[in-house]
């Protein structure tokens, strides 16, 4: 890595980059300009429906000289056209310099009709006092004008239009400029709020967590540094500084900018906010959602089970399959269910959780059972006793599919219709762990707890299970170290079981079969028909519903 640039160096390298723009966007045309990720930033902005646009972004990607593309484009408009202010908030000088001097060149690209930048004070003041804030502003024969801070305003009272707050996880007192910002959206402004991250616990990413979790209805995208580099930002650096990009360059300088982050790369450029690795869930918020009165079932084989005689077979398995049976005939039949399967055969546990979805759209645990060396058919067995007995208030069911758990995802989705995304019929998800699923999933069970929208069975396994999910790179998930006593060792097993129930409770429901009400004959009650008794008898297996069985509703 070759030593820092110098102020005037950087100046240098800027200004030749902004003067060089016009000529680049005549070679590749205007819209070729942005970047893929930069452009559907701005895309989505220009959409009606994009009111707060939250951006967890890479450090230097030019995420900003592409929101500078769509401040002069809203500047510019007429009023009946959607025109109005825009004021960019940042933490530095410096950056408010860039990105009025990128709005300047986007003026001219877009033959905008516009004054040259200008310097000014801008007045700001609270209960504290009176103070004022250096800025720069561009003003637009339209009327309207983009105005730069320097440091963020204590008081936003008396403005309006498109707001923009730049690397927003270090700007002071972030909820309190937000709290003022979003006074925009009364009269039609935007907030879009973009950052690299600063810590998990900086009120940024507090906020992209909400959002992650569905307490926040806000918009969010995130652009991390081998997106950018996929969407040709190498390729843009090497046509900007006259360079020959080649697969090899891309590479060799990939891994020179992640070795000069260090330790801080996964941060800087990865969307990964740096923390602690403490639980991601405190012993007293699960003790205090374990209000459910549900059965938590427990098998577990000798090792020479398969060698042993069918009948003995039977005999191991019956107390358990009674057991069962007894749990799942106390169900009520009412609330509908979700199902969470995660599956293990050697070293883990197979944990299957069953949840029902109350009226008020609470979640509470119906019962749970564990298998510990139970072979692959028995596990299906289990699994279809028990989706069987709900199927008629079955809205998902969420398999573990990574590793050997596909096999079980898979005939499960033979008998139930396998899912991949919203609007597939069928009600079995195969999910393959990754960090994205994880990142993007378990922020809302963990709203769960905390808005007290989930109860679970008391047991002192269970907690221990989920107290093990850790922050790892700031995503929450299960580390690889095993819990307990040899043979009897744990791996967060009920942690997934239940994260991936929630998760199938909270996807959109798609009814993929139809079944009419017998006629002439006495009600059975609740819904407690089986589906294959009927459909056994005329030939016709259950999920191929006659004509206009594609009905589709939503919970």
């Amino acid at each position: 890595m070759t030593a820092p640039l110098t102020r005037e160096e950087w100046e240098a390298q800027r200004r030749a980059a902004m003067n060089g723009m016009p000529e680049i966007a005549r070679q590749v045309g205007l819209p070729a300009v942005l970047l893929p990720y930069q452009a559907s930033t701005v895309r989505m902005l220009e959409s009606t429906t994009c009111r707060v646009l939250f951006v967890e972004k890479s450090r230097r990607i030019g995420l900003t000289w592409g929101l500078a593309a769509y401040a002069a484009l809203r500047a510019g408009r007429a009023k009946d056209a959607g025109g109005m202010d825009v004021m960019y908030i940042s933490y530095s000088q410096e950056m408010t310099r860039e990105f009025i001097d990128a709005c300047a060149m986007w003026a001219r690209a877009f033959s905008t009709a516009a004054r040259a930048a200008e310097e000014f004070l801008f007045p700001d003041g609270d209960a504290e006092g009176d103070r004022a804030i250096q800025a720069f502003r561009i003003r637009f024969d339209s009327g309207f004008e983009i105005i730069a801070l320097s440091s963020a305003p204590r008081s936003l009272r008396g403005k309006q239009g498109v707001v923009i707050i730049d690397e927003a996880a270090f700007v002071d007192h972030l909820p309190e400029l937000l709290k003022a910002a979003l006074a925009f959206l009364m009269w039609g402004g935007q907030v879009v709020v973009c950052s690299t991250h600063d810590g998990a616990e900086n009120p940024f990413n507090t906020a992209v967590q909400d959002i992650l979790a569905g307490r926040s209805r806000y918009d969010h995208i995130r652009i991390d540094f081998d997106q950018a580099l996929s969407d040709g930002l190498y390729q843009r650096i090497c046509l900007v500084t006259g360079s020959d990009w080649t697969p090899e360059g891309e590479a060799a300088w990939r891994e020179e900018i992640i070795d000069f982050y260090g330790d801080g790369a996964d941060e800087e450029l990865f969307c990964v906010p740096a923390m602690g690795t403490g639980a991601w869930l405190p012993a007293p918020l699960i003790e205090a959602r374990m209000t459910a009165e549900a059965p938590v079932l427990r098998l577990e084989l000798p090792a020479d089970y398969l060698h042993r005689s069918a009948l003995d077979q039977a005999v191991l398995m019956a107390p358990f399959l009674e057991e069962l049976k007894a749990a799942l005939d106390a169900l009520d039949l009412g609330p509908q269910y979700a199902f969470g399967f995660d599956f293990a055969r050697v070293s883990d546990l197979t944990v299957g959780v069953l949840m029902a979805i109350e009226q008020r759209l609470r979640r509470r645990e119906a019962l749970s059972f564990e298998l510990r060396n139970v072979p692959g058919a028995e596990q299906k067995q289990i699994t279809k006793a028990v989706l069987d007995h709900v199927l008629p208030r079955l809205v998902g069911a969420a398999f573990d599919a990574t590793g050997m758990g596909w096999t079980v995802a898979e005939d499960m989705g033979r008998h139930y219709g396998l899912r991949e995304t919203e609007a597939d019929p069928g009600l079995v998800w195969a999910i393959k762990f990754s960090e994205e699923w994880y990142r993007l999933h378990m922020p809302p069970l963990k709203s769960a707890f905390e808005d007290d929208a989930i109860a679970l069975a008391p047991d002192s396994d269970h907690v221990s299970d989920l107290r093990s999910v850790k922050l790892v790179r700031g995503v929450p998930r299960v580390p690889p170290v095993r819990e307990g006593e040899k043979g009897k060792k744990r791996h967060g097993d009920y942690a997934i079981g239940l994260a991936l129930a929630h998760y199938a409770s909270r996807q959109r429901y798609v009814e993929f079969g139809y079944r009419p009400v017998p006629r002439g004959g006495p009600p059975e009650g609740r819904m407690r028909e089986r589906p294959d008794d009927d459909d056994l008898d005329n030939g016709r297996g259950w999920w191929n519903g006659p004509l206009g069985a594609d009905l589709r509703g939503g919970i």
